[in-house]
């Protein structure tokens, strides 16, 4: 199973490379993953060229979002309370910049798109 699509995939590799070179970045997020019997909510903007190290905001349902790093093949193995996979939200549309949704998180103490 696969967290991305390809176009996702390519999107975040030329994020996470601007972020590798040091350029300042604030884009919008790419993808929205989530968790469906739980409140657990990735917005990711890059990838390193592992290709595994997705950056973001991140919520594993606590209440305490924050900007960090996280492992796509790690979480395609993550099950929620019923047993549930993570999924990529398709009908997600990223509305502003990543550091936006993440004052918002700080604010809110949960990520809202």
């Amino acid at each position: 199973m696969t967290l991305l699509t390809e176009l996702q995939r390519t999107q975040m590799l030329a994020n996470g490379a601007a972020r590798a070179r040091g350029e300042t970045i604030d884009p919008f997020p790419v993808v929205k993953l989530h968790t469906l019997d739980a409140g657990a909510v990735w917005l990711l903007v890059s990838l390193d060229a592992d290709g595994d190290q997705a950056y973001g905001l991140c919520d594993a349902g606590t209440g305490f979002p924050e900007l960090g790093t996280v492992s796509l093949s790690a979480l395609e193995g993550v099950r929620g309370p019923r047993g549930l996979r993570i999924v990529a939200d398709p009908h997600f549309k990223a509305r502003q910049a990543l550091s936006a949704y993440a004052a918002d998180a700080a604010r809110d103490g949960a990520i809202h798109d």
